[in-house]
């Protein structure tokens, strides 16, 4: 089967280099009114690798579930004690078996986009160009599967059982986390590839309207998958106890999502005013080639980090992508028309908008630049220093709380100039400035979090207010969704503000039997148990905890031995509360069953998690029927209020 599945792969690259070669040249030599003899060649080729990739993925997943260890994938990712949920997520834990799903998503999308009603309204030379610049993504990725990367190389003799799948990834997180992050990263190869065919075509706006949906289902899967569920998993595993930690892998996932949110501003007032059309099409490719960078980074050894495969020569190709798609799409975006100035006033929610997009690109820059640091100062210096979350925290943080102060305000703006509603914007202000009174009375006197909590409480009242008082906007649906997603979002930053810098942290030893106090909490060891199975061996501890006086739940944290793993792994237990959630981890445990154990008493980190749900419903609302229209009229579904 293992010559089959890569056959199948040769099989997708040959069709789409020689495919999408006969296009380019025929699109070269023909006049733009020219009918494209090659444009059926070019969906039917999709249809058929669509196929075939789908045949080389079911003889990996079929591997994965009879657990076939001649499957050299198989056998490094899977064993047979692993559960068959984590056994057929092993198709996305490993290098190869990543980029293949990220390729099956990529030509999903294709097949999908071809049946579309958006797409049968393109013209033909669009339709061409879209096709021929996807096909050579898809190539790229094909001859990385084929080469370097290939997820059928053969075990002979095959082994009697596998090495098991990393414990870090037998986790509920890994059923859902990467996929959907590979998800938004694929979803932004077809609204940046129909961009460029859009300009290489002469038609720099209407691709806006046509991708809307696209963007904000990759933007959606991005911000569900790569960052709440990542922050989720990092909180909940090894008892690491956060969410963000600044690692270089968290950083590159990080920084698309970053852009993307920028192109969605830029898309906003590039729809209202017909401008913006050059930084839009560099925004939605960069969001794509970050995406190429966020790839590179996990699978080469430029950086250290807990989420890296290693060096398995792929960097070197992906940043010579990397390179090529910049050019090419500044090349493309220089040879446009000049745009019109997109801000008459700066006291305008455009102006907001735009001092909002720059802000997100700085700290895009910013992120990028600190993890590329180690790699950077190897110019000046044989011992290059990573820089650590001190940095970030100090240069990101103070950037973070200007665009939530940002956010309580811009709603009341006209998109010309001036406030709309200045009573509401005053009693905005006062909440604001009321907020910021009452906690530092309460005894919050750190700057950044006192003006971050003020700006997330003075948010949600505002977005909410501007709801209940704009008709217009409770009319549509894409209107009271934006609302929404934003306040979401205020709901995140008072959760960041709460439970960063208050988080109390403490490390106990408590023998069995014993009793501990942390503030009003007690927390009383009462049973330890030892749980066996094939797979694994599980240490617990149950302690029930107490808050003044009164029983408030039971922390059960675990240590697993994995049978073919020699260090032991935490399993977290927690006391959820939309309040002071109660953290736990076992660091160590002797004979006597006294353990040492780790205790986190984090307020307000459950609202992070709700915001970011709410965050992603909205955007989901936001999608819709895209109406097909003529490219200089405007679409009223997103015009902002």
């Amino acid at each position: 089967m293992q010559y089959i599945g890569f056959f199948t792969l040769l099989v997708s690259l040959l069709i789409c280099v020689v495919v999408g070669t006969a296009f380019f040249w025929e699109a070269l030599r023909s006049g733009k009114n020219d009918q494209l003899k090659s444009l059926a060649w070019l969906e039917k080729s999709q249809m058929v690798v669509f196929g075939i990739i789908t045949f080389s993925s079911l003889i990996l997943l079929q591997a994965l579930w009879m657990k076939d260890y001649s499957f050299s994938y198989v056998f490094r990712h899977t064993d047979d004690f692993l559960p068959m949920g984590y056994r057929l997520s092993a198709f996305w834990a490993g290098q190869a078996g990543s980029m293949l799903f990220w390729l099956w998503v990529m030509v999903l999308m294709g097949f999908i986009w071809l049946f579309s009603p958006v797409y049968k309204n393109l013209p033909d030379r669009t339709k061409g160009f879209f096709w021929g610049f996807l096909f050579m993504v898809q190539a790229f990725f094909l001859l990385m599967l084929t080469g370097p990367s290939n997820p059928f190389l053969i075990m002979d003799p095959a082994p009697v059982s596998g090495r098991g799948l990393n414990p870090l990834l037998q986790n509920v997180g890994m059923l859902f986390h990467p996929p959907m992050t590979f998800l938004g990263y694929a979803g932004f190869t077809i609204p940046a590839c129909l961009a460029l065919a859009g300009w290489v075509t002469g038609d720099q706006r209407s691709w806006l309207f046509q991708s809307r949906n696209w963007v904000l289902f990759a933007w959606v899967m991005l911000t569900g998958g790569g960052i709440l569920l990542g922050g989720w998993w990092a909180y909940m595993e090894l008892g690491w106890g956060g969410y963000w930690a600044w690692d270089p892998v968290e950083n590159a996932s990080l920084i698309p999502w970053l852009i993307s949110t920028a192109f969605l501003h830029t898309a906003m007032i590039g729809k209202q005013r017909n401008t913006l059309h050059r930084s839009n099409l560099v925004l939605i490719c960069l969001s794509l080639i970050t995406c190429f960078f966020a790839t590179f980074l996990v699978r080469s050894d430029v950086i250290d980090s807990l989420h890296t495969f290693g060096g398995t020569g792929v960097g070197f190709p992906l940043m010579a992508l990397m390179a090529a798609s910049l050019v090419f799409t500044f090349f493309v975006a220089l040879t446009g028309k000049t745009d019109k100035s997109a801000v008459d006033n700066f006291w305008s929610k455009q102006g907001m908008m735009i001092v909002t997009v720059w802000l997100l690109l700085a700290l895009a820059l910013i992120v990028a630049m600190g993890t590329m640091w180690p790699v950077i100062s190897r110019i000046w210096t044989d011992s290059p220093m990573g820089l650590g979350p001190d940095f970030y925290n100090r240069v990101c943080l103070p950037i973070f709380t200007l665009m939530a102060v940002i956010l309580c305000i811009c709603p009341w703006y006209n998109w010309k100039k001036g406030i709309s509603d200045k009573n509401s914007f005053f009693i905005v202000c006062l909440v604001f400035i009321f907020t910021m009174v009452g906690l530092w009375i309460g005894g919050i006197r750190l700057l950044l979090p006192l003006v971050a909590a003020a700006a997330g409480i003075a948010g949600m009242f505002s977005l909410v207010l501007y709801i209940i008082l704009n008709s217009n906007v409770r009319r549509r649906r894409a209107g009271w969704g934006v609302y929404i997603l934003h306040a979401g979002v205020a709901m995140i930053v008072l959760g960041v503000a709460f439970s960063g810098p208050f988080q109390d942290s403490r490390q106990l030893v408590i023998p069995k039997g014993e009793r501990v106090n942390i503030n009003e909490y007690e927390f009383h060891y009462v049973d330890f148990e030892e749980i066996l199975t094939p797979g694994v061996a599980i240490y617990e501890a149950r302690i029930i905890v107490y808050k003044d006086g009164s029983e408030i739940g039971m922390l059960t944290p675990q240590r697993k031995l994995y049978r073919n793993f020699d260090s032991p792994y935490a399993e977290v237990s927690v006391i959820p509360s939309l309040g002071t959630e109660i953290y736990s981890t076992i660091l160590a445990f002797d004979q006597e069953l006294t353990i040492t154990v780790k205790i986190n008493i984090t307020p307000l980190v459950n609202w992070i998690w709700i915001g970011s749900v709410i965050v992603c419903v909205a955007a989901l609302l936001i999608m819709g029927r895209v109406r097909i229209r003529n490219k200089e009229e405007m679409d009223p579904e997103l015009r902002a209020p």
